[in-house]
This record gives structure tokens, sequence and C-alpha cells, in this order.
């Protein structure tokens, strides 16, 4: 089994992989002061839950937006598994193309999101990830990352409105029955929520009025608050929330076992 670790900055997902099958997935808050031996014992604790022995992890990969995090979650792979994790960034040997001005500060979830689309689907993609930040990759059909869009996230402008205005309460976000709102919470629901998916819709137009091939490109929908927003959006094509973890898991087969070959 293969481990894999999508380190965001507000959660890490973890995937669990037999062959191509996804077998488990957790998402544990990101938290940069925990040392080796408490990530060790919260992945215990997480696969023995799920009847998994740590001896049945054969190889683990990180993709890892939050580097005082990387280091401290190999070592705990190390100490667990005593193997030593695929780290995957711009340096790593995929076959993409980093077609940007500054490839070496591309995002690791960009690269790896890069990896799935193409392989995946061998089309021209947009991956609007919704996470901590909300971005958009722009992705040809034969690996090339084109750059994109980055914009605040859902949550982010939530708590940003929150902390700002002495007046407006925190909200539970979920998507309003009405656009406009009678009370309050109501209020600030449609205009976060369905803000949101407005926005997602807009700069997708945008950017299919640039795109720089004549094919239509694909437009997919992942991260953790995609199944929210998602079905709130007119562009979006389809939702495949543990797009990134899949492209760990190939990004870890191309390098890991690659290099073994």
């Amino acid at each position: 089994m293969i481990l894999v670790f999508d380190v965001g900055n507000t959660e890490t997902t973890i995937g669990l992989f037999q062959g191509e099958e996804l077998k488990g997935h957790w998402r544990i808050t990101t938290d940069a002061t925990r040392t080796p031996d408490e990530i060790a014992l919260t992945l215990r604790a997480l696969l023995g839950a799920s009847g998994v022995a740590a001896h049945d992890v054969r190889g683990a990969a990180i993709g890892s937006v939050v580097p005082s995090m990387t280091d401290p979650l190999g070592e705990a792979c190390h100490h667990l598994f005593a193997l030593a994790p695929v780290v995957v960034d711009a340096r790593s040997r995929l076959p993409i193309t980093l077609d940007v001005l500054e490839p070496l500060t591309v995002g690791a979830d960009r690269i790896i999101n890069t990896l799935a689309a193409s392989r995946l689907h061998e089309s021209d993609t947009i991956v609007v990830d919704l996470g901590t930040a909300t971005t958009y990759d722009c992705i040809t059909a034969d690996g090339v990352f084109l750059g994109g869009v980055i914009a605040p996230g859902v949550r982010t402008s939530a708590e940003t409105l929150f902390r700002r205005t002495s007046k407006l309460p925190a909200t539970e976000l979920v998507p309003p029955a009405k656009v406009i709102g009678r009370r309050t919470e109501e209020c600030i629901r449609s205009g976060v929520v369905l803000g949101a998916a407005d926005a997602v819709d807009g700069l997708v137009r945008r950017i299919k009025r640039e795109w720089p091939t004549p094919r239509v490109p694909l437009v997919l929908a992942t991260g953790g608050l995609a199944p929210m927003i998602a079905p709130l959006c007119e562009t979006i094509d389809r939702v495949e929330p543990h797009l990134t973890l899949i492209g760990l898991r190939m990004a870890y087969g191309l390098l890991a076992e690659g290099a073994a070959d």
C-alpha cells in the first residue's frame, strides 16, 4: 500500500492506495508545531482504525505547500514505516512542463494537479482547486502547465469578513435557499457562497477566452470545498475531489518505482 500526503495551508489530506484504488482517505489539521512522534501516533491511529498495519505501507509521497511540515512528516514516515517518502515539488522529474516565468515557485499541489489531469483526461483542462486559496490551473492535454489564477478561498474570505466587521456574526457556510436573505446569516451565506460560485464562473469564462489552443478545456473542480461550491456553478464539468491524491499516487509510481527500475 502507498500512503500519500497533500499538505495544504489549513488541512492535510491523506490517501491510502492499494494499486490504483483509493482505499481510505482522511483530513487532519495542518499544524507545523506537531513533532514527528505526534504525527506518527496520529497516522498509526488512522491506519489502525481502518485495519491497516504500519508494515502494510511500502511507500509514501508528500506534496506540500507548507515547507515547515515536510521534514516532520518525512521523519514520522521514517519512524513508523522505515521508509523515506518521495517529496514532489518543482524539481521533481515528472513528465510535465512548467511553462511559466518562475517555475520553481509553482506550488506542489498545482504540479500534482497538472500530472493527474493530463494523464487521466488527455484533454486541455482547467482545474479549479477550492481550498484555503482558490486556484485555477491551466493545463494542456500533453501536460503543460500554462499558469493560472490564485484567489482568496471561500473560508478565507468569510473569516476576513467576520474579523473586520464587528456586527457580522460568524456563520456556517452552507448554500442559501434564496439569494435575497431576510436574516443577517442568510445574507452572509448568499454573499460568500454564491459570490464564490459566481467568481468561479466569471474567471473560468475569462480564462476560456484567453485559451491558447482551439480546444475547449474541460473544467474540473477539486479540493475540500468542491462538493459544496461546484453544484452552484455553471462552468464546472466534473467534480473530482481526490484529484491531488491520485496525482500523488501517480507521481510516486513515476519517481520511486521508476527509479527502482
